[in-house]
């Protein structure tokens, strides 16, 4: 269903069953966004609550054991996930590393949706822009809860009229979260989408596997982490002392 198909260049956009209601209008569509994104959340809330019910059962136990396969996988996940939010907040990585680590997973398996044949989420911007709002709000709300009056009152320096541009850098920092992600994803998208599309049955095999492990695992990763980086730089910045 979403596999290229010969002389397919639709890039893997595709409605796949039309809901019975209108927004703005327009009818609603399940896409095949919506499909591989239902699907990456459902395999991570399975991995977690396997995850959850490991430990539990593992501090239950009354003699100290030696952890399984499955828990040092956890482990290491969870101490890279500790180290990211460690180097980008510091003494504050407490508070958020929760929010880092899942965003982080999120954003890393919507990516790499291409290897198993599924559409990335992240190729289409109504979820890369839905990521950027959530952490607008997270930096002003930090802000906001840690310097009280003088989050507003930062706009004005470190001249006054500058105030319009300082209005406009907070306003860009979703947009330009957003479409860095977007873009570097659905670029891979439509570079796949033209090979699958156009070239000759025979380069369909062995050159794809090279390219689906270039544009989606490795430029996948780069951009959660950077996703991710540029989410702490922007709350740090707003709640450093």
């Amino acid at each position: 269903m979403f596999i290229f198909a010969e002389g397919d260049t639709s890039y893997m956009i595709k409605l796949l069953y039309k809901l019975g209601y209108k927004l703005f209008g327009s009818d609603v569509y399940l896409t095949t966004t919506h499909v591989a994104m239902i699907i990456t959340t459902v395999v991570l809330l399975g991995f977690f609550i396997a995850a959850n019910i490991a430990i539990k059962r593992a501090l239950k136990q009354d003699t100290v054991t030696k952890p399984g396969g499955f828990l040092n996988v956890v482990e290491l996940i969870v101490e890279k996930l500790d180290g990211i939010s460690s180097e980008g907040m510091g003494s504050h990585a407490n508070k958020f590393r929760n929010y880092i680590g899942t965003l982080f997973i999120f954003i890393l398996f919507n990516n790499i949706c291409g290897i198993f044949g599924l559409r990335a989420p992240t190729a289409d911007y109504g979820v890369t822009l839905c990521l950027g709002l959530i952490t607008f709000f997270l930096i002003h709300y930090n802000g906001i809860k840690k310097n009280k009056a003088g989050h507003f009152t930062a706009l004005f320096k470190p001249l006054p009229f500058l105030f319009p541009i300082n209005v406009i850098s907070e306003v860009a920092t979703p947009l330009s979260l957003s479409l860095r992600l977007f873009g570097n994803v659905m670029s891979g998208t439509v570079m796949l989408g033209l090979w699958y599309g156009l070239m000759p049955v025979v380069f369909r095999f062995g050159i794809p596997a090279a390219l689906h492990c270039y544009f989606d695992l490795f430029s996948g990763a780069i951009q959660a982490y950077v996703f991710c980086m540029l989410t702490m730089v922007y709350i740090e910045d707003k709640i450093a002392d």
